[in-house]
């Protein structure tokens, strides 16, 4: 399991721009990693429509802001032109991402199980090191939280 401290597993995927994009890409920069389930549903819309409204504090922090679901990038460019998101959203169709970060879990939804994305948050720092991680995230606040802890410890 991920954890804070541990230094950030890199990787490449396609990006909402049709760009192929690896987390090492942004070495020397904070980085909001956050994992969600899906494109279009209310609480990732909300979360989502929360990292845009911050998003100049985040900038302001040095600090890149990177969605991923499994989603594809088409319908990952009809959510950013849907509500003007200022992020790039990551394609992980297969989860092989979704799993080294463990955020891929057995989930139940009206009695049904299946496999999905946990909400999840990293915050990695300019070292590609883990600094904070947030697991089972609740939208409301988060963003806030997050930005906080940015502000707050790695300025």
């Amino acid at each position: 399991m991920v954890k804070e401290g541990d230094m950030a597993i890199d990787f490449t995927l396609e990006a909402s721009n049709g760009e192929k994009v690896s987390l090492s890409d942004f070495r020397g920069k904070n980085v909001v990693l956050y994992f969600y389930p899906k494109d279009n549903t209310p609480g990732c819309t909300q979360q989502a429509c929360d990292f845009r409204d911050r998003a100049g504090e985040f900038k302001d922090l040095d600090t890149v802001i990177l969605g991923v679901s499994r989603d594809s990038v088409a319908s990952h460019q009809k959510f950013i032109d849907k509500y003007e998101l200022p992020f790039l959203l990551l394609s992980d169709p297969d989860a092989e991402v979704c799993k080294k970060y463990d955020v891929f879990k057995e989930k139940t939804m009206f009695g049904k199980k299946a496999m999905g994305i946990e909400r999840s948050t990293f915050i990695i720092d300019r070292e590609g090191k883990i600094a904070k991680v947030y697991r089972k995230v609740k939208v409301k606040d988060h963003v806030e939280e997050a930005l906080k802890y940015i502000r707050e410890q790695l300025q």
